[in-house]
């Protein structure tokens, strides 16, 4: 017969084991009961092991699921499930963008969450770091991106994009098409390596084959790779795969790259306590040298981290953003000659663009958020709810992970009317639209801190584009979109120049 004690002992585990179980039914009938709500937009059935896995993948699939959704229903958030695990939430209407850019809610970098397959590769930098190591980083940080710290970097914009604009010179004169987005991202990184980095290493001579822009592509695709394969979340599963194989070693050279540069920076700074008072300080020199509050700096894995994720974001987005405006340049040529024109007139006979002239192009501008609405550099932000958020009457509980859709904010018929359509003007017509409306670079307190960095780097870049060349469209050439972790072409994007007289 079995003793009293180990009846007790099997009664108390049975009794975990219902609790527990109770416990999963009741989280599983909230997930349904907010699946179900008519305040979602849902993608249909969701299959019992992938959830709607095979209708998001590729995610350009997934931006028409929601744009079909908005138009459909009007509805103002989206629900889908991520394998058999649990439901995640976007949000796609200023109303309910406004909430979670608002809150103080921290990024989702836990296991499965959308930042968590970046880890390896940035850190804990400001893109993914919350709570009080993110303010006080984001503090130290905010000096380096401060106007007279950016005011230095107009003169290497231009010498940056002269050499960019170079290598068209053969192809204006033969007629051919050019493809353009690889070339754009080898400018970016030398627009940045110089700027923060103070680093000249011929970039743009290297052709397509530059390490560093190689690296950072297959980090990014690997990185989507590995969140819409959730058999390889595990970590221990993903390093044994002959992806996680090949993150490993491209995050390896992206940090042995960038330790090299900072240690070389530390030992110059060692070694003579004047350099800075003998040339501009530069990101890399403002990240060495912060102190907070306490006298305490950044320590060497926080500096490699900064670079890490200001030299992914900072070359990466910038070329998507660039590239799609060239390419809308070729496609709205009415809107190029108004740019065009502005250009003229605020240069004159100069090819040189000063920091100045950066503010005086008000249609260059506004071209540039027409392009940046229709073509968002960055598709979608994520959180991960710490408390109950109410979302116009949807309850979403804690530890749900919710994402701004940026891309479908930029795509809805009842904020933008005619969304489908290049109309920069809009800008001009309708300014007392919600602000939330528009988030190119997020919003609220973990907005981008180097949106202005950004926007003046392709506005002298765009500027002595359209002064050089007129952009003409490629016929036989139509770009696919797809919303990586930046919004890229998987085939490219090509254009025809033609000289200006």
């Amino acid at each position: 017969m079995m003793s009293a004690s180990v009846t007790v002992f099997c009664t108390f585990v049975l009794g975990i084991l219902l609790w527990k179980l109770t416990s999963v039914v009741r989280t599983y009938k909230t997930y349904i009961a907010l699946y179900t709500s008519d305040k979602v937009i849902t993608f249909g059935k969701f299959h019992p092991l992938w959830g709607h896995l095979h209708l998001i993948a590729p995610l350009s699939n997934f931006l028409e699921l929601v744009e079909k959704g908005m138009r459909d229903t009007g509805r103002k958030i989206t629900c889908h499930w991520m394998a058999f695990m649990y439901p995640i939430f976007g949000v796609c209407h200023p109303d309910t963008a406004k909430i979670l850019l608002k809150s103080s809610e921290p990024k989702n970098k836990q296991k499965g969450g959308g930042y968590f397959t970046l880890l390896p590769w940035l850190g804990d930098g400001l893109l993914i770091s919350d709570g009080k190591k993110w303010e006080r980083n984001r503090r130290l940080l905010t000096p380096a991106f401060h106007f007279d710290v950016l005011k230095p970097y107009v003169p290497i914009y231009n010498k940056v994009f002269d050499i960019f604009l170079d290598t068209f010179e053969e192809a204006s004169i033969s007629g051919e098409s050019v493809e353009i987005y690889h070339r754009v991202g080898l400018a970016t990184l030398d627009t940045l390596l110089r700027c923060a980095l103070s680093y000249e290493d011929n970039v743009q001579g290297q052709g397509t084959n530059h390490p560093y822009v190689n690296a950072v592509r297959t980090l990014t695709r690997l990185s989507v790779k590995r969140m819409m394969e959730p058999w390889l979340h595990p970590d221990f599963l993903f390093n044994m795969s002959p992806s996680g194989k090949e993150y490993i070693k491209y995050a390896q050279f992206v940090h042995d790259f960038d330790e090299r540069v900072i240690n070389e920076r530390k030992q110059a700074l060692l070694n003579d306590t004047s350099t800075l008072t003998k040339r501009r300080r530069d990101f890399l020199d403002i990240l060495l040298t912060a102190r907070d509050e306490n006298g305490q700096g950044l320590t060497d894995r926080e500096v490699r981290d900064e670079v890490d994720t200001f030299l992914f974001e900072g070359h990466d987005t910038t070329a998507s953003s660039l590239s799609w405006a060239i390419h809308a340049l070729s496609k709205n040529l009415d809107e190029q000659q108004k740019v065009y024109e502005e250009v003229k007139i605020v240069l004159g006979n100069r090819t040189e663009v000063t920091w100045s002239d950066t503010k005086e192009f008000s249609r260059l501008t506004l071209f540039l958020k027409e392009s940046m609405r229709m073509s968002s550099p960055v598709s979608s932000v994520g959180r991960i709810t710490t408390q109950e958020l109410d979302f116009d009457g949807l309850k979403i509980p804690a530890n749900m992970e919710v994402y701004v859709l940026i891309h479908a904010l930029n795509n809805r018929t009842d904020i933008w009317g005619d969304p489908k359509v290049f109309r920069p003007d809009r800008f001009l017509e309708e300014p007392e639209k919600d602000p939330y409306s528009y988030v190119p670079f997020s919003a609220g307190t973990r907005n981008c801190i180097g949106q202005h960095f950004a926007l003046d780097e392709q506005k002298v870049a765009l500027a002595k584009l359209v002064q050089r060349f007129k952009v003409l469209p490629d016929p036989d050439h139509e770009p696919e979109p797809n919303p990586d972790l930046v919004m890229r072409s998987n085939n490219g994007i090509r254009i025809k120049l033609e000289k200006r007289s």
